[in-house]
């Protein structure tokens, strides 16, 4: 299964780093009083925010972008009005780096994103070093105790904890751990399937309280006003963004007839 692999290599990953090097991280991060852009804020916003997603490649779709001048597509992301920005930061399946996303926060003036597969707070603590504004949360490859616990040290180092689901247990689980924004997958991470009409599906088990962003499979402006009559905050898209020759172009076509 794609998705083991993924967070077998995420722990990896934690793993390569001396425990003594992890520790520091965090202390580092609860020190930093440096201000970050508020994705929350963006969020609260009124219309359909539009993230978009900077990543070369994907497990899925394979090499998605030969030429990867991730700093110049943030910035053409920005000129064409996009509100945040998600940077895949997952090297060995997506060829991220934390790296990439260190660099786009310095460049840009929207809030960011770190995407990978979080399995440690050590690397919640690296994202909010690295600038971040926000991390993502997989309910699918966390226990409920570290859900809870990553949640609460992402608020605590003033992250926004993006609280990914796939089904409604999950919505009910991500909910009980304290999560302010859930964000509701159109990819089946088991097999990475698209179904569009998961979000909506899952939408009205969303508490009130919290926003909601779709994310995956999001290719037309038909599909953008139907998330955005189904009261979505926001909406996340990588690969419709990231093939696009003309970024301005593919947001203004994502965009016709909603205001975001």
């Amino acid at each position: 299964m794609i998705l083991d692999q993924l967070v077998q290599a995420s722990q990896q990953r934690v793993q390569k780093v001396p425990v003594r090097e992890r520790v520091k991280r965090i202390q580092q991060a609860r020190k930093m009083t440096t201000p970050v852009l508020s994705f929350e804020a963006m969020l609260a916003q009124p219309g359909l925010q539009l993230i978009g997603e900077v990543k070369r490649a994907s497990p899925s779709k394979g090499l998605i972008a030969a030429e990867f001048d991730y700093l110049q597509i943030a910035q053409d992301y920005v000129a064409a009005g996009i509100d945040a920005i998600s940077v895949l930061t997952e090297p060995r399946y997506f060829k991220g780096q934390l790296s990439y996303l260190q660099a786009i926060v310095q460049t840009v003036s929207v809030p960011t994103l770190r995407k990978d597969f979080i399995v440690a707070a050590s690397q919640i603590a690296s994202a909010r070093i690295a600038g971040a504004s926000a991390v993502l949360l997989i309910v699918a490859i966390l226990t409920p105790v570290q859900l809870q616990a990553f949640i609460t040290l992402a608020h605590e180092l003033n992250l926004s904890a993006l609280v990914e689901v796939h089904t409604t247990a999950e919505i009910k689980q991500a909910v009980a751990a304290g999560a302010r924004i859930i964000g509701i997958n159109n990819r089946n991470l088991k097999d990475f399937s698209v179904n569009f009409a998961t979000s909506r599906q899952l939408r009205q088990a969303v508490p009130a309280e919290c926003y909601v962003i779709a994310e995956s499979g999001i290719q037309t402006s038909t599909q953008v006003q139907t998330l955005a009559a189904a009261d979505f905050d926001a909406i996340l898209v990588g690969e419709t963004l990231m093939r696009a020759p003309d970024k301005q172009q593919a947001v203004r076509q994502l965009r016709a007839g909603v205001r975001g």
